[in-house]
């Protein structure tokens, strides 16, 4: 693969990240159950550090990273648990497709350092896949099990700061 080439799929990879980085962060707003939305809370963190990687790969070959994406508005279909069960459900196939339509495409990469890179990348999306399918699954352990074995009771906030 040529140097262009590669950092034409970098930065085609970054945008699509970024985009989903996105989706999670408005879909969060929504999925109000207290483990849920921690694990979305997990899982934009772990975005958060593969743009950083994708952006100083792109920036060490001279290319430019496009943060100009905004957030979108992600539409509820349904109300409460069953709103916030449509986005997780959505989100599941989102990482499955992103799966589907990257790994070959990383296995052409012929430089090793940006191949492995992408391939973390790519089994995290795929750890991404599994919690949201346990949270649709109705499974609250998403992130390891309480120590005092009692449920969390309420939900959190839609807005994280309130004056």
């Amino acid at each position: 693969m040529k140097p262009d080439e590669l950092l034409s799929l970098l930065q085609e990879f970054h945008r699509e990240r970024l985009a989903t980085m996105l989706r999670h962060q408005a879909g969060a707003r929504h999925v109000l159950q207290y483990d849920a939305n921690n694990t979305y809370q997990y899982v934009l963190n772990r975005e958060d550090v593969h743009l950083r990687w994708l952006a100083s790969a792109i920036r060490e070959m001279g290319g430019t990273v496009d943060n100009g994406a905004t957030e979108p508005t992600r539409p509820l279909t349904g109300k409460g648990a069953a709103a916030s069960l449509a986005l997780i459900e959505e989100d599941a196939r989102d990482a499955q497709a992103c799966i589907d339509r990257w790994t070959a495409r990383v296995e052409q990469v012929t430089n090793v350092r940006h191949r492995n890179m992408l391939r973390v990348i790519l089994g995290e999306v795929l750890e991404q896949k599994r919690f949201f399918d346990q949270a649709v699954a109705g499974r609250t352990d998403l992130l390891g099990r309480r120590t005092t074995g009692s449920p969390v009771e309420g939900a959190v906030l839609e807005t994280r700061w309130i004056e």
